[in-house]
Formats: structure tokens, C-alpha cells, sequence
């Protein structure tokens, strides 16, 4: 683990791939730079890969997709371009946690995201496009923290079914169009909740854990209305 060493620069080095045993690999508030290196996806054993708080740019290597026990990986916070591997995370063995949020990240969310167990999605702050993540979406998923804000999604949200373990959702900051669908108001566990800046009409959801959503998450959309909006029309 490196943490918090900003004297350490330049790239990754390529003996990280003979340790052929390493479960974790952690980089992080450092000065490295240069690419994430494909070499990575010779670390077989590897669960978790994390590289925040860093300088890398260039693409996300798909050899990473080929990690057959990796099931976390951060890599928020750094210089990134390009698409997401549309196959990363595609063989989790478990809850998957992905986190690539603050980079410059471009094209749509893969449609192959929607067969990966994730428990922890965060993409948010890049230049994602497209019109299709409500695969994301759906009863029985184990998904319980989503942050899609600050990018350019445009999808229908009134057809999308939440997963039962929501606690938090942010999607703000997007083109996202539709209504709010009324399920929102049976999840528990949702602590928060933020669809601003979008183009979403209709009426907000009443009950369950929506009276602690005040006007600020729902400001800035097309024609939303009803508490803590003003009353439909």
C-alpha cells in the first residue's frame, strides 16, 4: 500500500506484475502518472484494485476485465479519458464496488453493466453520455449507493424499477427525463436523494422517507411539482 506519499511519481512499475499472489493493490494521493497500465491484468489473485488521488490518464485497460476475483476498484480522482470497459467487473465473484468518478471519462454506460451485482456504482463528475442506464435499475438487485450527477445521461426514469436497498442516490446534473416513479417512497432505507438539474416532470412522491428531501433536490427540472414544490397544477 502507498497512501499518502506525494514525493512518489512517474508510472507504475512493471515488476507489479510478478507478484502473482497480491490480493490488494492500493496507490492513492500520490504523484504517479502515466496510464493504468494493462500489466495489471496479469495479477490474477487481485480482489481490489484502487488508485485514487493520483495523476493517471489515458484509457481503463479492458485486460482488467479479465481479473477473475476482482470485485473492487477505485480509480476516482484522476486524468482518465475514454470509455469504460465495457466487461469490467463482469466476472465479480461478489457485490461489486466500482468508483470512477472525477475524470474525464466519455460514452455511454456499457449495457453489460446490468448483469453485474453491483452494491456500490460511482461515475459521477465525468463526461458520460447516452440514453440507456435504466439497466442499472431493478427489483432485486443488491444495489445500495448510486451517483450518476454531473454528466451528460439522458434516460426515462419513470419506468425504472429501485432496488430495495437504495440508501443513496444521486443523479443530478444530467438531461434525465420522465416522472419520479412512486416506488421511491417505499425504499427504506434512502437517506438521500438528488435528482436536480435534469428535465423530469410530474408529481414528487409522498410518504415513507420523502419528507426529509427538501426542495434543493428536486430544483431545476422541466415541470416537477407537489411537495415541497409548488402544487400540481
Amino acid at each position: 500500500m502507498l497512501h499518502h506519499l506525494p514525493g512518489i511519481s512517474g508510472p507504475i512499475p512493471p515488476a507489479i506484475a510478478t507478484l502473482s499472489n497480491l490480493s490488494t493493490l492500493t496507490i492513492s494521493y500520490t504523484g504517479v502518472s502515466g496510464p493504468v497500465p494493462s500489466f495489471l491484468g496479469k495479477l490474477t489473485a487481485l480482489t481490489l484494485l484502487e488508485l485514487p488521488f493520483n495523476s493517471l490518464t489515458g484509457a481503463i485497460p479492458p485486460s482488467l476485465a479479465a481479473l477473475p476475483y476482482l470485485s473492487g476498484i477505485d480509480l476516482s480522482r484522476n486524468r482518465l479519458t475514454g470509455a469504460i470497459p465495457p466487461l469490467l467487473l463482469s466476472r465479480s465473484p461478489d457485490q461489486a464496488y466500482l468508483v470512477l468518478s472525477h475524470n474525464n471519462l466519455s460514452g455511454a454506460i456499457p449495457a453489460e453493466f446490468a448483469a453485474v451485482n453491483f452494491a456500490h456504482l460511482d461515475l459521477s463528475r465525468n463526461a458520460l453520455t447516452g440514453g440507456d442506464a435504466s439497466g442499472l435499475f431493478g427489483r432485486g438487485k443488491e444495489l445500495q449507493y448510486l451517483d450518476l450527477s454531473r454528466n451528460a445521461l439522458s434516460f426515462n426514469l419513470s419506468g425504472v424499477e429501485l432496488p430495495e436497498q437504495l440508501y443513496f442516490v444521486d443523479v443530478s446534473h444530467n438531461a434525465i427525463y420522465g416522472g419520479i416513479p412512486a416506488q421511491v417512497a417505499n425504499l427504506t432505507n434512502l437517506h438521500f436523494f438528488n435528482v436536480s438539474y435534469n428535465r423530469l416532470c410530474g408529481g414528487v412522491p409522498t410518504g415513507g422517507n420523502m419528507a426529509r428531501f427538501d426542495a434543493y433536490n428536486y430544483q431545476h427540472n422541466k415541470c416537477l411539482c407537489g411537495t415541497p414544490l409548488p402544487t400540481c397544477k
